[in-house]
């Protein structure tokens, strides 16, 4: 893997993904603010974690986004000492559990600010090298704010709040429908033909990515389709999306973000 840091130029639509992925950021900041000491100890739904595992996850995560931006990604080397990535990530999980919530919440905040503040001087076209594999600033930057929206889906789980769909959705659906190459191919599937994906988000705004005249089409509610690819839906239960095709049918079945 290429250890470069990437060349910092000029802003160009990056700075569209940052003003969402800030939003989305201070959004469940604000919300975390709301939840008292003792829940935090609260399971969510994902990975057996409580609240403070999860922030702690996301602050975690951002050390690593820091370094991928700004010192090429030394640090993803050490995914090499674990056996597992799931070991890995629950190494920065045991980071914050001895931490107290506001302190967990401070190390997320500073994480937070300065990879925004290292994407603010990307391009759409820099790489920036990742766990899996490098990919654009601009996905990269979507990347931080899935992790952001799934994680906050988990919290408000624990809390029995529901979450409200945001226009920001149409982020995860976009890099939803460019993963699909990716996802077929970690499934183990051909990706022969182009599936669009149309998500509706609130007041009726479409979200659309994938050839129009595609005849593969996943369409349907914006946060059910974001659940799917975030792995906080199952397929098998996402009642409310139609797909047209059989390669979307494997799709909805294998498509991922990370």
């Amino acid at each position: 893997m290429d250890r470069r840091p990437i060349t910092h130029t000029r802003l160009d639509n990056v700075r569209e993904i940052l003003s969402d992925l800030v939003a989305e950021q201070q959004q469940l900041d604000q919300f975390l603010q709301r939840i008292k000491v003792r829940n935090w100890s609260v399971l969510t739904p994902s990975e057996e974690w409580d609240i403070r595992d999860t922030i702690s996850h996301l602050a975690h995560t951002e050390e690593y986004a820091y370094n991928a931006l700004e010192e090429g990604g030394t640090m993803l080397d050490d995914l090499d000492e674990f056996e597992t990535f799931d070991d890995f990530t629950e190494a920065g999980v045991e980071l914050g559990r001895d931490m107290r919530p506001q302190d967990v919440i401070e190390w997320w905040r500073l994480g937070r600010a300065k990879v925004v503040d290292a994407l603010s001087r990307t391009t759409a076209r820099d790489r920036v090298p990742w766990f899996f594999g490098d990919m654009s600033a601009r996905s990269f930057a979507t990347l931080r704010l899935c992790e952001t929206w799934a994680h906050g889906l988990d919290i408000h789980a624990a809390v029995d709040e529901e979450a409200q769909d945001t226009e920001r959705l149409r982020h995860v659906i976009i890099l939803t429908q460019k993963s699909l190459p990716w996802a077929f191919e970690q499934a183990g599937y051909e990706y022969g033909v182009p599936v669009r994906i149309e998500g509706i988000g609130p007041m009726y705004a479409k979200y659309s990515s994938g050839p129009v005249d595609s005849g593969q089409l996943i369409r349907g509610p914006a946060g059910e389709i974001c659940q799917v690819a975030l792995q906080r839906l199952h397929p098998d239960d996402a009642d409310n999306l139609i797909v047209k095709g059989e390669v979307a049918e494997v799709a909805l079945q294998v498509m991922r973000v990370y």
